[in-house]
């Protein structure tokens, strides 16, 4: 049958972390639970029953808890076609529970290695029972869905409370797939810690899905070392690229910082002295579009400030720390996903898929800073002027092209994003501001690439920028350089191009 009504279910997780809901849910469905150990425990102190493996088994668990789940009347249980007239025959003949829904949370064993515990403590986490009820379920797929990972049950109720009570076989098939996939990502471990090599620094996260729903999706890498998150559903493959754009863009300032992140785009960021006014100096810019975005501080959060954000709807907040009062009022809606960055040193190397193989290139590590600026207009930018241009030099950096960045006293005014041609960005970037009431005279204009033509020069100028910083490198040059030099504008060259496609 294609959709199964789960009836029973094998619960031994080492975690238990999210597993209350999953139990309550199950048991408000008439499941039936069997556990072990400490698990059991957990479950039976919630007011859930939960009936020990060791009643269907008719032995305890042996070898100091090494043995517990390894024995026919388990593996019988999650192994048995319900297809296969023979198999129900015989289940029934031994008096075997069949099993409809495995869970399991293998022991942590890369965490033991990591944590410098001893030879003998990381052979004890090497996880043999758990392990072989992940493989058995998931060769069953047929019959039995296997959830083998915590970070799989907010997936997991979302499809199983969808089918009232059951799942379906394409479900199934898939939870059998990732239970495959972690298996061989633990095995792997252990064979590099016997091996004396480094454990592999590449793990692999499964994603509810890729960029959109019918696109599977999974995340490569270790985001523990990155940040933790401290509230909210599950991860999706958009979250995580804006995190990734959030934090690339919260990477160039020591200032207190607030930068909001829609579609990877910067569409509100500034910097002042604390998290609130940069909060507030950074909505401005673009209030419609923060709605469903990314908010990230370089600070952490304060009540004042996590009340305010609080204000509209977002998708991820991010911040080194939090209040506790501010972080138990950002948990109050339990969609919304917070989460903690840990200080982390980016790759050097980026890679993206084109064609049949890869992109490979050097990070864009170079920073535009006053040393590199050559003043090529009779007018000097003043103090405010060149502290304004590197701030918006920094965001063009991190925006899509082609871009061209709108600033005022380290605050975004407006930006023009992924436009096909420079002047379609900035006059993209001056409606923004226009839109929103923003005041453009005196303000600074960062271009990630060169003008080919003065065109752009003269709209910024007739908006009221009043300084340039750009690139340089066009044949041209000068027709934008004698533009400036007519109108009394200030223009810098930094000599560094910093397209982002």
């Amino acid at each position: 049958m294609s959709v199964k009504k789960i009836k029973t279910a094998l619960i031994s997780v080492f975690y238990k972390d999210g597993l209350e809901r999953l139990v309550r849910e199950l048991r408000d469905k008439n499941v039936e639970i069997f556990s072990t150990g400490g698990t059991q425990d957990y479950i039976q102190s919630l007011g859930v029953p939960a009936t020990s493996i060791e009643e269907i088994t008719e032995f305890p668990e042996i070898l100091g808890g090494r043995v517990k789940t390894l024995h026919p009347a388990v593996f019988g249980g999650i192994l048995r076609r319900d297809s296969n007239l023979d198999d129900l025959l015989q289940i029934s003949q031994y008096g075997i529970t069949p099993f409809d829904l495995v869970v399991v949370d293998l022991y942590p064993f890369e965490e033991t290695v990591k944590s410098g515990k001893s030879h003998q403590d990381i052979i004890e986490k090497i996880d043999i029972g758990g392990i072989s009820l992940i493989r058995a379920a998931a060769k069953n797929f047929t019959d039995v869905a296997i959830v083998s990972s915590r970070f799989q049950y907010d997936r997991f109720l979302e499809h199983y409370l969808s089918y009232e009570g059951c799942t379906d076989l394409d479900f199934r098939k898939e939870l059998a797939r990732e239970a495959f996939r972690i298996s061989s990502t633990y095995d792997r471990a252990i064979f590099h810690w016997f091996s004396d090599l480094p454990l592999p620094s590449e793990k692999v996260h499964s994603l509810r899905y890729g960029e959109n729903p019918h696109q599977r999706g999974w995340f490569e890498g270790d985001l523990s070392e990155i940040f933790t998150q401290l509230s909210g559903k599950e991860l999706s493959y958009n979250n995580l690229l804006d995190i990734d754009a959030a934090l690339a863009y919260l990477g160039e300032f020591d200032e207190t910082s607030c930068v909001i992140v829609k579609h990877n785009n910067a569409c509100g960021l500034a910097s002042r002295t604390d998290v609130f006014q940069a909060w507030t100096d950074a909505l401005k810019a673009d209030p419609v579009s923060a709605f469903g975005g990314i908010i990230a501080f370089n600070a952490p959060v304060d009540t004042k400030t996590a009340e305010a954000v609080s204000g509209i709807f977002f998708e991820v907040l991010l911040a080194p720390g939090f209040d506790s009062e501010a972080l138990e009022l950002l948990r109050s809606k339990k969609n919304r996903i917070i989460v903690q960055i840990h200080p982390f040193v980016p790759n050097r190397l980026t890679k993206r898929s084109a064609l049949n193989g890869y992109l490979v290139q050097d990070r864009d590590l170079h920073t535009d800073s006053a040393e590199d600026f050559k003043y090529v207009t009779r007018k000097k930018p003043t103090h405010q002027e060149v502290k304004d241009l590197i701030f918006a030099s920094k965001i063009s950096k991190h925006t899509r092209s082609n871009t061209i960045v709108l600033a005022k006293d380290h605050m975004l005014l407006a930006a023009g994003t992924g436009q096909t041609s420079r002047v379609d960005a900035l006059r993209q970037a001056i409606l923004k501001g226009q839109t929103f009431g923003l005041s453009l005279q005196g303000a600074v204009m960062a271009s990630d690439a060169f003008f080919p033509f003065p065109d752009c020069v003269e709209i910024a100028h007739q908006a009221g920028i009043t300084a340039i910083v750009q690139p340089g490198g066009s044949i041209k040059d000068q027709l934008s350089i004698d533009y400036c030099n007519q109108h009394d504008l200030a223009m810098v060259f930094t000599g560094f191009r910093h397209f982002k496609h």
